[in-house]
């Protein structure tokens, strides 16, 4: 079964499921090169995991030893296990280096884009401490929830390894809809069932463990937008079709990355810090920014006008200024230490790249056949294109003839060079990127276009030459918008739908066990003497006083869970309405008291007193109340005559008969 046909895993009851259903997540025999490097992240992260548990033994043994030689042997292997970990964390780092593996198989060089790796996670056995839970907060047979726990562990386990598509991702999607009910049922607010979350930072390996659910959400959000971030790389960013596809990719990773931002402060792990977070959100919108920047240059490739190339150089020049950004957060101290330096290296590059883009996409503008004869609107554009200058700076905003032009596009040609020589520095500084081949050809052809435009314009000597070009006024007209996770697209169905409507049976609510009340009314008896209301569950409303109803134990505030043997939470208040007119002479019920404040109400005793509490009035759920016979509550006086047997003597018992009624 794909993961396209797991639609119906989730459905509502567990009479027609079959006997085994699986989900599956990546295939283990497609070895494909991105899924290699993450089994390769796998191994690194449990390495480092071992080194780290090394290491606090090792500390603690340092901390509480005072023998000097142990302490000397014990400071020479913590010596050997913290460089044991430098170098894992160097493999690490090489690994999200390889960003190449992650890009498209097009043949044309392009632009690397930066991904990110999935964050790993330890399977977990959910069997015991659920069917614990089930038995003891739900009074239910546990037994009877072993498919739905197993088919839930099933979906987590296929969720570690997803596909790197939109298959992958709504696999996430549903597991992730699937905690909002799981935690709901067995996660307590007040108490721990012992279930303990460990997922390894995507980026420096090092374990994370917490008991919520909210921290086992935001990791696997975190995955759905790297799954985002490996599709927008992996698009065809040479077609008009693939750019757009990875713009959406790009929007999407953004846009999750900024939902864990705002709805997960409270589930922190090494890569999801509000610093780390704000710097994949800057940086996905750089990344989604820049393919529209390569769509734009795509489309005006064959005929590219004056006007044209000065949109060019100001989407360039925002672009630039985008990246300087994301530089500014990747290099704060809270995040440089977690990223890998060839992602700050990259976003250098790529920062100095665009602004020397902006300048050679000015220059193309300004030394165009057809500037000479520019329009008023294209000289209005031109005259806004620059920031405002410095004395250092050539002083020309709107050439008044052919030399000063050329003056000008000479000096935009000129910056532009500097500035790709400075990426090929750069590139070469840092060893991870300096073997990139994609990155190595597209700033040589950059630089090699520039050169070959500053050479073919390079006709006459003026000292005004030696003066900086003004910078390019940064501008867009593309307004990007982050896609919020959909949720609302992947809908599932509660696996534990059989405990009853989760806004009654939840895990922070309390209610006493179930207890069975059986009532036998008299043949001319008009009914029981109770009334119902609400749907799913149906709620006693009242209770008629000296009623057959209350001496039975029933009590206003119940919820009716069983009718007769038949499940009834889920049912309307028509529907038990009619179960229990067409139970005829003998009603069995079974009964919960709510033990939360909001839903008791005061009951009257027979004394005039309020109590808000109850007492258990009836038989615990598996057993029966012997016929005619009802336990008392321990507030009510006890009759000197059976409830249940007519009395033909007393005149007493019959008009009781007569006057307990359903309502």
């Amino acid at each position: 079964m794909s993961d396209c046909e797991n639609k119906d895993l989730f459905i509502d009851s567990y009479d027609d499921l079959p006997k085994k259903t699986f989900v599956r997540g990546s295939d283990p025999r497609v070895a494909t090169c991105r899924g290699k490097l993450q089994n390769k992240r796998s191994k690194l992260n449990q390495e480092i995991n071992k080194e780290l548990r090394l290491r606090a033994g090792a500390e603690n043994l340092f901390k509480a030893t005072t023998n000097r030689k142990l302490r000397e042997t014990v400071a020479l292997e913590l010596s050997f296990v913290n460089s044991n970990l430098q170098l894992l964390k160097e493999q690490l780092a090489e690994l999200n280096s390889s960003v190449e593996l992650y890009q498209s198989d097009s043949m044309d060089s392009v632009m690397p884009m930066i991904p990110l790796g999935l964050k790993e996670t330890k399977e977990i056995d959910f069997m015991d401490p659920f069917k614990d839970f089930i038995l003891e907060h739900y009074s239910e047979d546990a037994f009877q929830y072993e498919d739905p726990i197993t088919d839930f562990m099933d979906t987590r386990q296929a969720m570690r390894t997803p596909l790197r598509d939109n298959a992958g991702i709504a696999l996430l999607f549903r597991y992730y809809n699937q905690l909002y009910f799981v935690e709901r049922r067995f996660f307590p607010p007040d108490r721990s069932l012992g279930i303990y979350f460990e997922w390894f930072d995507s980026l420096t390996g090092v374990p994370s463990c917490q008991r919520t659910v909210a921290f086992e959400k935001a990791c696997v959000l975190f995955n759905i937008g790297a799954i985002y971030t490996q599709i927008g790389t992996k698009q065809d960013r040479c077609t008009a079709k693939g750019l757009d596809s990875a713009v959406d990719s790009f929007l999407r990773a953004a846009g999750t990355f900024k939902y864990i931002h705002e709805n997960f402060t409270n589930a922190p792990s090494m890569d999801l810090g509000p610093e780390m977070l704000e710097m994949l959100v800057q940086l996905m919108l750089a990344q989604a920014r820049e393919c529209l920047l390569e769509k734009l240059e795509l489309q005006s490739r064959e005929d590219r006008s004056v006007d044209i190339s000065f949109d060019l150089a100001q989407e360039a020049a925002q672009l630039s200024q985008c990246y300087a950004n994301v530089h500014q957060l990747i290099t704060h101290e809270t995040v440089r230490d977690y990223v890998p330096y060839s992602w700050v290296s990259l976003v250098q590059v790529k920062r100095e790249y665009f602004n020397g883009m902006a300048h050679y996409h000015a220059a193309s503008g300004i030394l165009h056949e057809a500037a000479s004869q520019m329009s008023a609107a294209t000289k209005d554009i031109l005259r806004f294109l620059h920031v405002e200058s410095t004395s250092t700076q050539l002083n020309i905003r709107l050439p008044k003839d052919d030399v000063e032009r050329r003056l000008l596009g000479k000096a935009h040609l000129r910056e532009a060079l500097v500035l790709h020589e400075e990426c090929q520095r750069l590139q070469r500084m840092c060893r991870e990127l300096k073997s990139k081949l994609a990155l190595t050809c597209v700033l040589r052809i950059a630089h090699s276009e520039a050169l070959q435009s500053y050479t073919a314009n390079e006709h006459e000597d003026d000292f005004r030459e030696l003066l900086d070009p003004p910078q390019i006024q940064p501008s867009t007209k593309f307004q990007l918008s982050l896609t919020a996770p959909d949720f609302a697209q992947h809908r599932v169905n509660d696996l534990f739908r059989a405990l009853g409507p989760i806004a009654i049976f939840s895990a922070k609510r309390h209610w006493t066990a179930p207890r069975l009340v059986q009532l036998h009314r008299g043949r001319n008896s008009d009914g029981f003497g109770f009334s119902v209301r609400g749907d799913a569950p149906v709620i006693i409303a009242n209770v008629e006083s000296n009623s057959l109803a209350e001496f039975g134990g029933v009590k206003e505030g119940d919820f009716i869970v069983n009718i007769l043997d038949k499940d009834v939470k889920w049912s309307s208040h028509d529907e038990v309405v009619k179960c229990i007119k067409n139970a005829g002479d003998s009603l069995s019920l079974k009964l919960v008291t709510p033990m939360d404040r909001n839903y008791l109400k005061p009951v009257k005793s027979n004394k005039g007193s309020v109590s808000t509490h109850s007492s258990s009035s009836g038989i615990s759920s598996g057993l029966s109340s012997p016929s005619g016979s009802v336990a008392q509550h321990s507030n009510h006086k006890r009759l000197t005559w059976n409830l249940f047997k007519r009395h033909s003597t007393s005149r007493e018992g019959k008009d009781f008969y007569d006057n307990v009624i359903l309502r």
